[in-house]
């Protein structure tokens, strides 16, 4: 009775624990969140495709590199997959996720993706490379300034991926 007793009491303190580490481990936000930054064998032959769908369809491609890691990263990822930007995206971009690791520590990858559009160092993540259909960057003045896209409205950051795609050539 008293083992039974005890087990009772220990499964309580346990699940009131588990309650709580739960509660702190988990930290308030007001943005969805994705891993969408798988690495890739080969992240340009990813964005070379997206480059050919994009210029059948007469679309942009909107390539963000960032990082699982990364909640900023996360964030934008978590909001490109609701269903308000998903729309955006069908109707005017090809999306490709490239994984970079982490550049601001010198252990990047892919990075030669950002040199080839013409961003000679990406300081942080994500970075948001809006490219017109035959490789042109057309954000080169905004592609590394997403580094603190979890903290940016929804709105701000659907009206700006809005304009771009707009944005002529």
């Amino acid at each position: 009775m008293i083992k039974a007793l005890l087990s009772g009491v220990f499964a309580a303190f346990i699940l009131a624990g588990g309650v709580a580490l739960t509660g702190m481990a988990s930290p308030a936000h007001d943005y969805p969140e994705a891993e969408s930054y798988v690495v890739s064998p080969n992240a340009s032959a990813n964005v070379d495709a997206a480059l050919a769908r994009a210029a059948k369809a007469n679309k942009r491609v909107l390539l963000v590199m960032g990082a699982n890691w990364c909640h900023d990263s996360r964030a934008l990822a978590g909001w490109l997959a609701t269903d308000r930007f998903e729309a955006l995206i069908d109707a005017k971009y090809e999306l490709v996720f490239v994984n970079v690791g982490m550049p601001q520590s010198g252990d990047g990858h892919n990075l030669e993706l950002a040199k080839r559009f013409g961003l000679q160092d990406l300081p942080g993540t994500p970075s948001v490379l809006v490219l017109s259909a035959d490789g042109m960057l057309l954000n080169a003045d905004t592609a590394s300034t997403w580094r603190n896209a979890a903290s940016r409205e929804e709105d701000a950051i659907y009206d700006e991926l809005a304009m771009l795609a707009d944005k002529a050539a």
